[in-house]
């Protein structure tokens, strides 16, 4: 799958290493070093995805993030020295898809690339493409959720969830299900990092999402999603 990858890395001798293995692996890669200058060109063309390092001059790659989720549903892996539970966390909260700590394989940067870009572009679905319960519409072709025919922009993380959830009303998913839907190929992603995409897509789907009629807690369990609308 050949994509557009904006890589946002002020070292620039890891972005140049970085930038080479994209484009060898077919992809159109272009660098910025500063976290205004990355706004900036994704509001001018946006890519397909974005390689986010954390610690960024000008803009910080959290405070970046927590914009880009404000008026684009772009991927977005965000890439960082911390490592921490709490940072994974601090991340997913801003709207990232993914996170990468330091130091990383190539290998592994472009697997977790592949596996963004394919949920992006919705693929691997099978059965029917729309997906309807209740009020909630998620269109697995075009990529888009619905709410009483309003659309809603989902980050891919959080359509990814959705998706599943959509695919089998009323059943309920534990953490780790729902986690191996949004970030399979993540060794370091944590199960607490989908409470924070159920919180984030209550905002967006629910009437009241501190009293949620949709997506629901199981307590114990998981989640699920319901026609049930109180």
């Amino acid at each position: 799958m050949c994509a557009y990858l904006l890589v946002a890395e002020d070292d620039p001798a890891q972005a140049e290493v970085m930038r080479r293995y994209l484009t060898a692996d077919g992809h159109d890669a272009v660098v910025v070093h500063d976290g205004r200058v990355a706004l900036t060109q994704v509001r001018r063309r946006p890519p397909d995805l974005l390689v986010l390092d954390l610690m960024m001059p000008g803009l910080d790659g959290l405070s970046l993030c927590r914009i880009l989720r404000e008026e684009s549903g772009v991927p977005i892996l965000m890439l960082t020295a911390r490592s921490g539970e709490n940072d994974l966390l601090a991340g997913f909260r801003g709207g990232a898809d993914d996170y990468l700590t330091k130091p990383y394989s190539p290998r592994e940067l472009l697997a977790r690339i592949r596996a963004l870009l394919r949920r992006s572009a919705g693929q691997g679905a099978a059965g029917a493409t729309t997906l309807r319960v209740g009020a909630v519409t998620v269109d697995l072709n075009r990529h888009e959720v619905r709410i009483e025919e309003q659309p809603v922009e989902c980050t891919p993380g959080e359509f990814a969830i959705l998706a599943a959830l959509a695919g089998s009303p009323d059943r309920v998913f534990t953490r780790g299900q729902l986690l191996q839907h949004t970030n399979g190929v993540e060794r370091d992603s944590v199960e607490r990092s989908i409470d924070v995409h159920v919180l984030n897509l209550r905002r967006k789907i629910e009437p009241n999402p501190r009293r949620p009629s949709r997506l629901l807690t199981v307590y114990g369990v998981g989640y699920k999603l319901t026609a049930t609308s109180l």
